[in-house]
């Protein structure tokens, strides 16, 4: 962390805030090209300072999330924690057909109690069908599990990181504190952002080969529809002439059928 590093005061790192600055406008144009390409990234802070934030942010941004304790194998085992999500989709979509009311209290209760920490600890991810495309973590030497696995398997990391970290094992690194709840959620809330921004982009360009499509496919149309508007013209100065009392413009007779011979007798 040396090079991030401003100057030392009674004992205390401080962190140089350009680099900081830098360091999180690039992050931010990293998540950006990530989202609208429709990659996913996993929002994780488990530290009770980080959890509110990290879940809030996630869920504004439509990105997965973990706020309380991260499972050994949630992404190297990433197929066990998806029967888990299934027990849990199996369990609500029971208690919602009312079967719980059938059991045996004490059962029931168990149940409940088992949704409930599912819920806790796989209630972000429950909508993840796959590996994400990236990780945002706010303490990388506490998350050090979530920094190896991703490792493993070559998932890049952007993550907050304090005096105390090491830069080295994380892709995008931003210095700051990720002790103070402020710090969290301001780099939090930039990242979020830049995914949304991400998902605008995306959709903005899926929309527009469908508009130019419908506006291709529609020539003949757009001529009858020309010609429509053309006689509605006529037939309004028309009726704005007779309503002024002014003579309308002569309108061309139509042409007369030829008189038929009529036979004559002969006398």
């Amino acid at each position: 962390m040396r090079p991030f590093i401003f100057t030392e005061r009674n004992g205390i790192h401080i962190i140089d805030l350009q680099q900081t600055v830098r360091r999180l406008d690039e992050a931010m144009d990293w998540v950006k090209n990530l989202s609208a390409d429709g990659g996913k990234i996993l929002f994780v802070g488990t530290k009770k300072q980080a959890q509110d934030a990290i879940r809030e942010e996630a869920s504004r941004a439509d990105m997965p999330y973990v706020n309380q304790r991260w499972l050994g194998g949630m992404l190297t085992n990433f197929q066990t924690i998806q029967t888990r999500i299934r027990r849990l989709d199996e369990l609500e979509t029971r208690k919602m057909a009312g079967e719980f009311e059938r059991l045996p209290k004490k059962e029931a209760t168990k149940l409940e109690d088992q949704i409930e920490r599912l819920n806790k600890l796989l209630g972000g991810i429950r909508h993840l069908s796959k590996l994400p495309d990236a990780i945002f973590i706010v303490d990388p030497q506490r998350e050090h599990i979530v920094v190896a696995e991703a490792l493993r398997l070559e998932i890049p990391i952007v993550s907050m990181v304090d005096t105390n970290c090491d830069p080295t094992v994380v892709d995008l690194p931003i210095p700051s504190n990720d002790d103070a709840i402020r710090a969290i959620r301001l780099v939090t809330s930039r990242i979020a952002d830049a995914a949304l921004e991400g998902n605008r982009i995306r959709e903005a360009a899926m929309i527009e080969p469908s508009v130019d499509g419908e506006i291709e496919g529609t020539d003949e149309e757009m001529d009858e529809a020309a010609q429509i508007a053309a006689v509605a013209a006529d037939v309004t100065a028309v009726a704005e002439a007779a309503f002024l009392g002014q003579d309308a413009a002569p309108v061309a007779p139509a042409p007369e059928a030829p008189a038929e011979p009529v036979a004559v007798p002969a006398e």
